[in-house]
This record gives structure tokens, sequence and C-alpha cells, in this order.
């Protein structure tokens, strides 16, 4: 009984505490539908007042949008009533104007009539007086232009000659003074020694003894020689001398090598002058390799072929006038390369063109032509630049001449040729040259004497003054020293001066 009590009094403490529990998690339930409700209520009043705070804002803006958009058309209006104010203007200025033309035009044609009526009527005066004229003095009015046209060529002949003579000679002092202002600053730039290298080998002996031994028995030695090294050897009554002759510069040198080796050696037979040629060809060889090495080094011209360099080096061994081709070459191209600098032309088209413009001499005496047409030929071959070649091939004028670094090339030819102390000449050239010149400057019609002065620098010629006035004048300097450029080689410039003087002579008796 006892514990039947006790369940029942559990379970009821169960029913009341579920009841109790149940309560409160209902009055928890109202509680938080409270708090929902009061937040909905506040998140809504929140919108609203955004809502409102919004269509606000949008209303303030559209109004200010309306605003600005209206003060823009207004002010649109405005400029448009002015632009359409200002063509009324225009319009009205216009049509003033074309008012103005009318009249003008009117007043012009009117003036035109006028005129034609005066012109004709001073047409028919002067034909009136034409015809009284020609009454007169008994001419035509052709006769009349023929004597006036005839006095007047005469007089205008004279001025002319004066003007030209006195332009010519302003245009020389100015042309002058600028030539040489630009040639001393190449030239002040670079410092050459006179050249005076001789065009004969010759190989000293110690004894006169040593000239039989050279020719050798029967003439052996020397006619092996000679078959060999391709050379003349001249053994005359000079004392002490031995004389090598060979048009090919490089032979002459290889001979005169190997001369001297067999002079010092005293061993002197066939098959040691072979080994003693051989020796002394291949150290030619590598001097030429080397020279022509050190010349592309020292005229800055890379890049060359090396058949070029080699052609070049032989140059070492070639002279003209006594001057040695290579230096000149090297001279050259540093002269072109400062007188290019100095107006503005390319520098390094005319250092090589300068270095390569007597190229052909190398080999001109083993192939038909001139120097300047083998150079540009060897430089065609060798793959050398259009440039280059026409500053080659014309650096005589046999062809014309290009470019500026072309002229530029024949001017620092002159300057290192025509140099004090760079070539000489033979005295049989120079006579010849003195006669080729008087002869050139006498066969003109109308020169009386020619006399060449200054070594051949200078042609004097005095001509008849009756057959020659002034303007012939001119013109015969201008004929001679174009034929004296067409039909002779000489070094530097030739002036040629042409003297007109008429004398009046009497006699008080």
């Amino acid at each position: 009984m006892a514990g039947f009590q006790i369940v029942i009094a559990a379970l009821l403490g169960l029913a009341v505490g579920g009841i109790i529990g149940y309560l409160m998690r209902q009055q928890r339930y109202q509680e938080q539908m409270g708090n929902l409700q009061a937040m909905k209520k506040r998140l809504l009043d929140e919108s609203e007042k955004q809502a409102r705070d919004i269509i606000l804002t949008a209303r303030d803006e559209a109004h200010q949008m309306r605003e600005a958009a209206e003060q823009e058309l207004e002010t649109r209006r405005r400029q448009l009533r002015q632009d359409e104010e200002r063509t009324q203007r225009r319009r009205e200025q216009m049509d003033s104007r074309q008012e103005q033309m009318d009249q003008k035009e009117q007043q012009l044609s009117k003036r035109q009539s006028t005129l034609d009526r005066r012109w004709n009527d001073l047409e028919k005066q002067e034909a009136l007086q034409r015809a009284e004229l020609e009454r007169v003095a008994n001419l035509s009015l052709e006769e009349a232009r023929e004597i006036l046209l005839e006095k007047v060529a005469v007089g205008t002949r004279q001025d002319m000659a004066r003007v030209i003579r006195e332009e010519e000679q302003r245009a020389k002092e100015e042309a002058e003074l600028r030539a040489r202002k630009i040639i001393v600053t190449a030239v002040q730039r670079l410092a050459s020694e006179p050249v005076a290298e001789l065009t004969t080998k010759t190989v000293d002996i110690s004894s006169d003894e040593l000239k039989g031994r050279i020719i050798g028995r029967g003439g052996r030695n020397i006619r092996v020689f000679e078959q060999k090294a391709g050379v003349d050897v001249v053994v005359d009554d000079t004392p002490e001398v031995i004389t090598i002759s060979a048009f090919d510069p490089v032979r002459r040198e290889i001979a005169a090598r190997a001369m001297h080796r067999l002079v010092a050696d005293g061993r002197i037979h066939p098959a040691r002058i072979e080994k003693v040629l051989n020796k002394a060809r291949q150290e030619v060889e590598t001097t030429i390799r080397e020279e022509g090495e050190r010349a592309v080094y020292e005229a800055k011209v890379p890049g060359l072929h090396p058949e070029l360099i080699k052609l070049l080096g032989q140059l070492y061994f070639r002279t003209s006038y006594g001057q040695n081709q290579l230096a000149h070459a090297i001279e050259v191209a540093k002269l072109s390369s400062l007188l290019a600098a100095e107006l503005g032309a390319d520098e390094e088209l005319a250092r090589r063109g300068g270095l390569l413009h007597d190229i052909g001499k190398a080999v001109d005496f083993e192939i038909e032509g001139t120097h300047a047409a083998i150079g540009a030929d060897l430089a065609r071959r060798y793959g050398a630049p259009a440039g280059v070649i026409n500053c080659i091939e014309a650096h005589h004028r046999d062809v014309e001449q290009t470019s500026l670094e072309a002229v530029i090339v024949e001017i620092a030819d002159a300057i290192s040729g025509a140099r004090p102390g760079a070539r000489r000449e033979s005295l049989e050239r120079y006579i010849k040259r003195i006669r080729t010149l008087e002869e050139i400057s006498s066969s003109f019609k109308g020169v009386d004497e020619a006399f060449a002065i200054q070594a051949g620098r200078e042609v004097r010629i005095i001509v008849k003054p009756g057959e020659i006035d002034d303007l012939a004048a001119l013109r015969l300097s201008r004929d001679v020293a174009h034929k004296i450029e067409e039909t002779m080689q000489y070094p530097g410039q030739v002036k040629v001066t042409v003297i007109r003087e008429t004398r009046a002579v009497e006699y008080a008796k």
C-alpha cells in the first residue's frame, strides 16, 4: 500500500512538473512573439522613414535637374537667337557688299569703254605719227628697228662683257675664299711629310768582283735570275751598283730583296737563286698583306674584301711622280673624310672612296684600260657600294660624278698630289707638258702669242684685239681650259689668263 502511494505521488509530481514546464514555455513563447512584433514594428517604421527620405531626396534632385535643364534650354535659346541675329547682320552686310560690287563693276565697265576709245584714238595717232616719221626719215619701221637694235647690241655687248666679268670675278673671289677656308681647315688637320721615293731599285755590292759572280759562267746565273724573277738585271760600269728593272713593282721588289740576300751571302748559283727568290716572294707577300691591313686601319675603313686589301698592299711598291701610291691613298682618304665633315657629306663613303680611288694602279700594267676604269671594275667585282665605285671611276672625270663625295675625292686627290714636295716630274715630261700647253693655247683663232709660266701652272694668252672682243675673250679662256682638261694630264690645276690689249700709237713730227 505504501509503495502504491509512492508511485501515485511520483506520478502526480511528474504531472505537476509537466504542467509547470508547459506554462513556462508558453510564457517564453509569448515574450518572444512580443519581441518579434516590436522588432517588426520598429523595422516597418524605419523602412517607412527611409522611403520617405528617399522620395524627398528624389523629388529634390528631380526639381534640381528640371531647373538645370530649363536653364540650359534657356541658354541655348539665347545663343540661337544671337546666332540668328549675327547671321542676319552678315546677310545684310553681304547684300550691301554685293550692291557695292555691282556699282564698281558698272564703273569699271564705263572706264573700260573709255579706255578702249582712248586706245583706239592713240593707235590712230601712232599710225599717223609713224607714217609722218617714215616720210620725214625716209626709213621704214623695220629698217629703223634694225638700225636701233644694231646700235643697242653694240652697247649691250660691251655691258654684258663687263657685267659677266664683274660677276665672274665676284663669284671667283667668294668661291675662292670659301674653298680656301674649307681646304685649309682640312689640310691643317692632316699633316703629311713630303715624299721623295725613287722609282728604281738598286743593289749595292761590296766590290765589282761580285758582278762576275752574279753574271756567272756564260751568263748562266743572271739568265736564271731574270727568268725566275721576271725582271731585267743591269750590270754596267757604275761602280759597286747593280740595277733591277721591271715594269711590275712587286716583281722588282722581290728581285731586289733576293739580290740583296744573294750578294750578302755570296753563294750565287741557279739552285740557290731559285730558293732565295721563293723566300723573298713569301716575304713580299707578307709585307703586302701587312701594309694593306695597316692602310685599312690607318684610314679607318673596315670591312674591305681581302682581295682589295691585298691590292692596297701592292700599292706600297708603286710610285707616281715619286709619290708612294699607298701613302697617297691613305692621305686622300683622310683628306676626303675631313672635307666631307666640313661640307656635311657622308664621311665614311668619302673615306672609303678616297682610299680605293687609285686601286687600279696595282694592276694597270697587266690589264688594258685606265687605272680609274680598272679600279672601278675591281671594286665592283669585290662588292663595293655604288657610291664608292663612282668615286673611283669619276676621280679623273672619265664618267659623270653622281654624288658630292665623288667631287670631294677628286679634290682630295688633287690636294694630295699638288702639295709641295708630294710629286716630282722628269725634265723631259715637264718640257713636253709646257710645249703642249702653248700649242693648245695657240691653236685657237685670234690668238697672237701664248706663254706657259710658273712651271706650267699658268698659261697666258695674248689675243688680237681686232678679232677678239671682251666677251669673246671670256669664252676663249673657258674653251682653252676645257681643251686642256680633255687632252692633258697634270697635277694640280692650270690657270688660263687671256690678255686683250688695244694700243694706239702716233708719232709727233
